[in-house]
């Protein structure tokens, strides 16, 4: 609210502004369509979901619905509930002292109707900023009615008010959102019991607090989200709460591995150093990637819980950190990723990945090596081919060795590197330069790349790796 309107200390003032109240789903529906002419983005920074999820919450507030986003973990259902907010008025007037947000001209609390009904367009008013018309509950199977819609307070009981009284309770969660948005994530782990206290709230705008029933007409908009695991294989949402929600929404993971690299290049935080230059070539960001789209295609790890890209984040930033630490360990101008640097990966992976079976066969060290492996020779075989390196597997068929290490110079790699026809070209063609620490980088990709093609054998030991001839 802006103008003569903003500007208004009491509901006279207000209404003689021109004022005129409006529903949740009325100002959302207003500002979504104004965001849409303008062209604007709903959700800035949310990439993947232009033509599947966006528009499918578009419909949902265009129609005024409540919504509920279904989806495993790690694909951003939180971070778009939140950014409803930014469809909200920027300011709303309410009944000063009101504890639900009453409007002046529909005050629905006993509280504002009194002060309404007493000083009539003398009441005074407060302007509310959007932000502060945002709640969000993580549902816990301890969260109470109490904790959503509220109890008798027994300091006022003590007071001397009667427990028929409305002024003798103390307003939940949801209550306190009037004329907001409230979400409850992760919403099947509320009990039945809290489930139906929140249907009546929704449907019957009314619920009982200790046999009393109270009537309590809510402007809210309530959101919420879910794993569809939960949702529809447990039915652990009672059946006329389910249908409250007339917008059901599945959110998903990154259809593609661009995609994928696209939101972890987007949210990743890299550390910036003075006198160290940092690139990482495209076949490390595009491994970093990979790894997660063979996690969530493998059959070692539950799909049910979902594989997040927080897990592509997370091992990227790892990357980039292994990297920056060896160059300034050992004094180089450049942080370039290697192939040895993805071992450190295990702590970013380490607990994002639920394996599908209970023990004893494999651990998840092992299972992390192998999708690493995997992507290395999925990468490798997209970007370099065969052809292209057969003189370098020939120089080893004639005995060329070739040791790397993650805490190697990068200068030793060049030893004798114009020995091995074809290795140097083809490096910095991948590296994207010809620097140490970049032709080291690519060094490293091509052996692991031609070991996992069966082209040259490796033996690990305690200081590093060996490449020999097959």
């Amino acid at each position: 609210m802006a103008g003569r309107a903003a500007s208004a200390s009491t509901r006279g003032e207000l209404r003689a502004s021109g004022y005129r109240p409006r529903t949740v789903r009325d100002e959302l529906r207003a500002n979504l369509l104004r965001t849409l002419e303008r062209g604007e983005p709903l959700f800035p920074g949310i990439i993947g979901y232009d033509d599947t999820v966006i528009p499918a919450i578009e419909n949902a507030l265009l129609c005024g619905h409540d919504l509920i986003l279904l989806g495993e973990r790690g694909q951003a259902k939180s971070r778009m509930i939140r950014a409803l907010v930014s469809l909200l008025d920027e300011w709303i007037p309410v009944v000063r002292g009101s504890e639900i947000l009453d409007d002046p001209e529909r005050p629905v609390s006993a509280y504002a109707r009194q002060v309404v009904a007493e000083r009539g367009d003398d009441t005074e008013i407060a302007w509310v900023h959007r932000d502060e018309r945002y709640a969000e509950k993580l549902a816990t199977p301890d969260t109470s009615v109490a904790d959503l819609i509220g109890d008798v307070d027994p300091v006022k009981v003590a007071q001397g008010r009667l427990l028929s009284d409305e002024f003798t309770i103390h307003f939940g969660l949801l209550p306190r959102t009037n004329r907001g948005i409230f979400c409850i994530n992760e919403l099947p782990d509320l009990t039945e019991k809290v489930q139906v206290g929140l249907f009546n709230v929704l449907e019957e705008r009314d619920f009982q607090v200790k046999g009393y029933r109270v009537r309590l007409p809510l402007d809210v908009l309530v959101v919420a989200s879910a794993n569809p695991e939960d949702y529809t294989s447990r039915g652990r949402i009672i059946t006329p709460l389910k249908d409250r929600y007339a917008a059901q929404i599945r959110t998903h993971y990154p259809a593609t591995r661009d995609l994928e690299l696209a939101i972890t290049l987007a949210e990743a935080r890299l550390p910036e150093l003075a006198g160290v230059a940092l690139h990482v070539p495209r076949f490390h960001q595009e491994i970093v990637a990979e790894t997660t789209l063979q996690a969530r295609r493998s059959p070692d790890v539950n799909q049910t819980s979902g594989v997040s890209v927080r897990m592509s984040i997370a091992s990227y930033e790892t990357l980039v950190a292994n990297a920056v630490r060896r160059a300034l360990r050992l004094g180089e101008s450049e942080a370039v990723p290697r192939v040895s640097d993805l071992a450190a990966l295990e702590a970013a992976m380490t607990g994002r990945l639920e394996l599908e079976y209970a023990g004893a066969d494999r651990s998840e060290s092992d299972v992390i090596a192998e999708l690493q492996r995997r992507a290395i020779r999925t990468v490798f075989d997209e970007c370099v081919p065969l052809e292209g390196v057969a003189p370098v597997v020939e120089s080893f068929q004639q005995g060329w060795r070739v040791e790397v290490s993650a805490a190697m110079p990068s200068a030793e790699y060049l030893v004798g590197l114009d020995e091995i026809q074809g290795l140097r070209e083809g490096a910095a063609r991948l590296a994207g330069g010809d620097s140490p620490a970049r032709l080291a980088s690519a060094i490293e990709f091509i052996l692991e790349g031609l070991h996992l093609s069966n082209r040259l054998n490796k033996t690990v030991h305690d200081r590093g790796a060996l490449y020999s001839r097959a």
